[in-house]
């Protein structure tokens, strides 16, 4: 029997989006524009690994930060041009999570809080409209 290998970049690119709350870091930010703290509010995860996670996706070029020299300073997390071109494959992977994954039970625990209505999921996968 061969042995097969995935693609490099494949495989670089799957460990990427695979890794911890980088794939709903990149969902929540299809919508535009976050400060930290708002997207810390809409996951169960700490700071210290939100700002890791944070700072991975900006070493790959797939997230830009903001300063802006306010009273109190304020940051702000965007997706570049490499970040918004993965719009389509996590628009893919809602369909599939649509047609393929049961909603689960109700269930009070801290996963609750990354359950969005249908139309907010519409929203993020859509991102901005253009005009």
């Amino acid at each position: 029997m061969k042995n097969s290998t995935l693609c490099p970049r494949f495989e670089r690119g799957m460990q990427i989006l695979s890794q911890r709350w980088n794939g709903l870091i990149i969902y929540r930010l299809l919508s535009g524009p976050q400060r930290f703290c708002n997207i810390q509010s809409a996951f169960p995860v700490s700071g210290r690994l939100l700002s890791e996670r944070l700072k991975d996706l900006e070493k790959e070029g797939i997230v830009v930060r903001h300063v802006y020299a306010e009273t109190p300073v304020r940051i702000e997390y965007e997706l570049t041009e490499k970040g918004h071109a993965l719009q389509s494959t996590i628009a893919c992977i809602q369909g599939w999570s649509d047609e393929w994954i049961n909603e689960p039970q109700h269930v009070e625990s801290e996963e609750d809080v990354l359950h969005l209505p249908d139309e907010d999921c519409e929203k993020a996968v859509a991102g901005p409209k253009a005009e």
